[in-house]
This record gives C-alpha cells, structure tokens and sequence, in this order.
C-alpha cells in the first residue's frame, strides 16, 4: 500500500513534540537548582537518550546493523554530536541556570536565521528580499527583550551561552542534513547522542572529576523527586519528542516542521512561569514575538528548489534547501 502523507496528523505530532521539548526546559532546570551541572545533565541525556535509541534500534529492522559505520562516516558522526547533542543542550543548559527558560529559547531559537543566512552566503543560494526583514525583526526582538534601553538585565554568560546554543544548532541543522542523506533518523541520532556522552565522560576525565549524579536522590522544593524528572528528561524530553519530529517530516516539509516548532519558547515561558514563577514584562514579551516573526520570515525566504537549476549543493535532500528537505529534530 502506498504511503499516503496526513499534514494534519503531521502538524499534530510537531506541536506535542515542542509542548514535551518545552516541558523539558522547566525539568531540566529543577534538576540543575537540585544540584547537578550542567555538563553532568548534559552527559547523562546523552547516555540514557543512546541507550533508549539502540535498544529502539535493535527492537526494530535492520536491528543493530543499523548502527554500522564506516571511517570516512565517522568525520561527519562526531562533529554532528559534538555540536548538537553536546555543545547545544550544555549551553542551553548554562543559559537557563542563569536566565528565563522563556528568554534563553528565543536567543537559541535565532538558529533558523543563521541557517539562512548561510544558504544565502555559504552557499549563494537565492532568497527574497524578506530575509532582511526578518533579521531587522529579530535583532529589534531581541533588542527588547535584553531592554538594552536602560541597564542591561540579561547575565552576561548566559547571554553568551543562549547565542552560542543558537550557533551550534544552526550548525546541527546543516551537518544532520548531510547525515540523513546516508543513515536512517534512529542510527544517525543514537550515534549523536553516544559522541555526546563521550565528550561528556572525557570532559571529566581532563578535569580529574567523575560525573556527580547524586543530587538525583533529593527533592524539588515543591517534593517532586529529582529522578523523575531525570526519568521525563530521558523519555518525554528528548527520545519521544525526537521520534515525533521524525515522524512529521514524513507528512510536511522541513520548513513547516521548522515554523511550527517555533510555538516551543511560547510553550516553555507558559510552563517556567507556572511552574517555576519565572514572567517576563510586557516589553520582553513584545520583544520574543518579534523574534517569532523575524524567524518565520527568514525561514521562509528561501526560493523554493522548483525554481532553481540543479546544482551540487542542491542533489541531496536538505535543510538548507527548501520545502522537500528532510533535516533532524532539534537537540
């Protein structure tokens, strides 16, 4: 039976993956007020969200022969897992220990943007004019929501990290575009998350330190145990939401998945300000839609692949080229 796209089921399966990608962002940031570092919340995602991915893997065919490797794959695995499974989630992590889980998924979520700006540089691809637009809308966005208009309120290494959290995934977006061109979204991801760990473990082993899980055996203020909400970081905060954004993009294009991932810092400022009383004033909040629009617009800016001539650039499916790329989930 031919396979048949449902948009409607796909739209579905983005906007429950950002409210789980969005919830994660207040549990992760009880568990790092718990007392685990951000390196160390970084590596334990990595080695249970792997673990979770090869038991997955093996579960289903191929099975494990999923996971082979070659030499002149590995270049490509490393950096892929070095930048968005490692470096992304640690800087984010950073950035909302010292600042709202609201304001530091807007600077991340600037990622889109620089995406586009390097199809337009990187690889001179044509795009419309709204590109600029929407990179005056999102400096202004954010311009807002840092109030640069009086003293800056934003800590500045939390600022640094939710930039670099955004430069890094943008990264992770055009290095995952060449790795599904090869290898299916559950090896390709589990190979990720295993560099991640090892990044993860070697850190600590340069710094003469083991990883310090024991905070996970205390409580949050509110008597929730640390270790469910590690258990909900693992399965509903990174495996779950991963698969459902795979599963979209086999009834949308990237681009839509891209856009509607987007109502994930919309869903993360509700949840920190429920949750952990974290609000932003009437200016930030101004200021984050600005962002939203300014994204959306450059994300759509590109010229569609229809109307282009091929190019070397252009044979395999990218997130970089529009409408009928594959690209991953966000880390």
């Amino acid at each position: 039976m031919p396979f048949r796209s449902r948009p409607t089921l796909g739209m579905l399966m983005v906007l429950l993956s950002g409210l789980l990608f969005a919830l994660n962002g207040t549990a992760s940031k009880l568990i790092l007020r718990g007392g685990v570092s951000a390196p160390d919340l970084t590596t334990l995602r990595a080695l249970g969200a792997c673990l979770g991915l090869v038991v997955l893997g093996a579960a289903l065919r191929p099975g494990l022969r999923r996971f082979r490797v070659t030499a002149r794959q590995l270049p490509l695995l490393i950096a892929y897992g070095l930048t968005g499974f490692f470096g992304v989630p640690l800087l984010y992590f950073v950035a909302i220990s010292r600042m709202p889980v609201g304001i530091a998924l807007l600077f991340e979520y600037t990622a889109p943007l620089l995406v586009a700006l390097w199809a337009r540089f990187g690889q001179h691809q044509p795009v419309r004019p709204r590109l600029w637009a929407g990179l005056l809308l999102c400096l202004l966005g954010l311009a807002c929501v840092a109030e640069v208009w009086g003293d800056l309120r934003l800590d500045s290494v939390g600022l640094a990290a939710g930039l670099g959290a955004a430069a890094l995934l943008a990264c992770y977006y055009i290095l995952g575009a060449q790795g599904v061109a090869s290898r299916d979204t559950i090896s390709l991801t589990g190979w990720a998350f295993g560099v991640s760990a090892l990044a993860g473990l070697l850190l600590r082993l340069a710094t003469g330190t083991a990883p310090d899980w024991s905070a996970l055996a205390g409580h949050t203020a509110g008597g929730t145990p640390l270790w469910l909400l590690a258990a909900y970081l693992l399965v509903l905060g990174t495996i779950v939401p991963y698969l459902l954004v795979a599963g979209a993009l086999r009834h949308l294009p990237a681009t839509s998945v891209g856009i509607l991932g987007m109502v994930e810092p919309v869903f993360a400022t509700a949840a920190a300000w429920l949750v952990l009383g974290e609000w932003l004033n009437p200016a930030q909040l101004a200021g984050g839609a600005l962002v939203l629009v300014g994204v959306v617009l450059a994300e759509t800016a590109r010229v569609p692949a229809a109307l282009l001539e091929p190019v070397a650039l252009g044979q395999n499916e990218s997130h970089v080229a529009p409408e009928r790329d594959r690209s991953p989930a966000r880390p």
